[in-house]
């Protein structure tokens, strides 16, 4: 899966968890760039994230992110 194909379907998923059509995703989106993305958002971001690629997140990983490039690369890494 190409870097394009992943932000492509996550700016999905993020327009779906946060009912935001205009949401732009770059690899230096951070939560401080989505009006709504509080604590209680990432769990439903994470938690759509990981439907969305069938994958499951590690702890650490979750609690290291610190900006969608790196969740990105978490993503590509574990799909290939």
């Amino acid at each position: 899966m190409s870097e394009k194909e992943v932000y492509k379907r996550l700016e999905g998923v993020f327009r779906d968890v946060f009912d935001d059509d205009s949401i732009r995703l770059s690899p230096s989106t951070t939560a401080d760039d989505i009006e709504d993305w509080d604590s209680m958002e990432h769990i439903n971001l994470i938690g759509a994230v990981e439907d969305e690629f069938g994958l499951r997140f590690k702890m650490g990983e979750v609690s290291g992110m610190k900006n969608v490039g790196e969740m990105v690369g978490i993503i590509i890494k574990r799909g290939n």
